[in-house]
């Protein structure tokens, strides 16, 4: 099983976003039995005594104009035993994976990256809380969910 964890400033938009893509996408694939797929966030901003804000109603209605339901979903933050649970933590920015590697105490085995160095961008998904393009930011994370799968295939993780 691939154990993947998106992650992004507060786990309301992004990585819930990607969280559920690849969800999706492994689904339609036939292929959801070989992953476990979460996200979480770098900060504490969307979380009210331990408890996490649900996905951003932008974000929510982006997916669901796709047919992907969120449900459910509350944000909560990245630890430290997150690496040694996880194959794949994936940033959404820049400053998600500088945050990442302080949470975690350095990426040892190679497991953080940026989520569109899969398809060979070295560039953000941007922040959709800030730009207001939740489309943009949804072809951003298909794109590089898609790329993620390839990845896996050619590598010889998935089937």
């Amino acid at each position: 099983m691939i154990k993947v964890l998106f992650i992004c400033h507060g786990n309301i938009c992004r990585s819930p976003i990607a969280e559920f893509v690849l969800k999706d996408l492994t689904s339609k694939l036939g292929i959801a039995d070989q992953f476990y797929i979460a996200s979480a966030a770098t900060s504490t901003e969307e979380i009210w005594n331990g408890v996490g804000n649900p996905v951003y109603p932008p974000a929510k209605a982006e997916l669901a104009k796709h047919g992907i339901s969120c449900e459910g979903k509350r944000a909560v933050q990245l630890r430290k035993d997150d690496y040694s649970k996880y194959d794949l933590l994936i940033g959404m920015d820049f400053a998600n994976i500088r945050n990442i590697n302080r949470i975690i105490g350095g990426d040892p085995e190679g497991k953080v990256k940026l989520l569109l160095e899969y398809a060979g961008m070295c560039r953000e998904v941007a922040d959709p809380w800030y730009t207001g393009k939740f489309d943009v930011t949804y072809r951003d994370v298909l794109t590089g969910c898609e790329a993620l799968l390839e990845y896996l295939k050619v590598n010889g993780m998935i089937k």
